[in-house]
């Protein structure tokens, strides 16, 4: 779920394309929306929105003698991930023997329902243009809530307390470039042609989502305090959050190269 972005779960999301403009398979947001369609083709933004955001589009924009409905059911379960934040983050706060279970299962189920969405979408030909706006949205919230959780109340071994910025950085790292990437592919959204293909989906995105989603789930089940070995579990959690953050500054880099390429030419 990405804050991001090739979609493992939400990645992760998340690194596919929808909503106002779609979504990237790494689940990263994209500008533009049915305007972008109009003014550059569908065939362009099918390669830059990849094959989630295409089913989305392509729901409303091929059928226009006959408007999909609003609540379609990939746009229900996308609701259910947006009303799923507060539930997070609640259970986050409680005690209770049951309470690191509820957590984490509402993350997993968060993530697999960001995958289902769009599997339904382009299986049955349901996305809508509202669908498209809300999908990276929900998953952003959803991973955002979920870093600063970790970070406000991380989980109590020695780690943590002997170094107490150690999932503060990455975090920053994560949502920093979300939130640039939203930017730039807002920008190369209105731009078309050269500048929007600069900013296509690749495969470093699926692997930033995947190490990003799967960082988070171990993170959040080794709250856990009848979890035998938690130290060495929650160690390969942060690693694998920094290297999605390693990955998520990278591509990041890598696009902003290319556009840079684009302009000086």
């Amino acid at each position: 779920m990405g804050l991001g972005s090739g979609r493992a779960p939400f990645a992760g999301a998340g690194a596919g394309a929808r909503k106002r403009g779609g979504r990237t398979r790494d689940g990263e947001v994209v500008g533009g929306g049915v305007g972008a369609i109009r003014r550059h083709g569908v065939g362009t933004l099918h390669q830059y929105l990849g094959e989630e955001g295409a089913a989305e589009m392509d729901g409303g924009y091929n059928h226009q003698q006959s408007p999909p409905k609003l609540l379609t059911l990939p746009t229900v379960l996308t609701l259910g991930r947006v009303a799923a934040v507060p539930l997070l983050v609640s259970t986050y706060h409680m005690n209770g023997w049951w309470a690191t279970t509820a957590t984490t299962s509402i993350f997993l189920a968060a993530a697999f329902t960001d995958w289902l969405d769009g599997y339904i979408a382009r299986k049955m030909r349901l996305g809508t243009t509202f669908g498209a706006f809300l999908d990276p949205v929900a998953d952003k919230l959803m991973v955002a809530a979920t870093l600063v959780l970790l970070c406000t109340k991380p989980v109590g071994i020695a780690l943590f307390v002997d170094v107490p910025w150690l999932l503060t950085v990455p975090s920053i790292a994560i949502i920093g470039r979300e939130i640039t990437m939203s930017a730039v592919r807002e920008w190369a959204a209105s731009q078309g042609g050269r500048t929007l293909e600069s900013v296509a989906v690749s495969n470093l995105g699926k692997w930033k989502t995947a190490a990003q989603m799967t960082a988070l789930s171990i993170l959040l089940a080794t709250r856990d305090p009848s979890l035998t070995g938690s130290d060495v579990i929650v160690s390969s959690g942060v690693l694998l959050l920094y290297i999605s953050a390693a990955l998520s500054v990278w591509s990041l880099i890598m696009y902003m190269s290319k556009i840079w390429r684009i302009l000086l030419q």
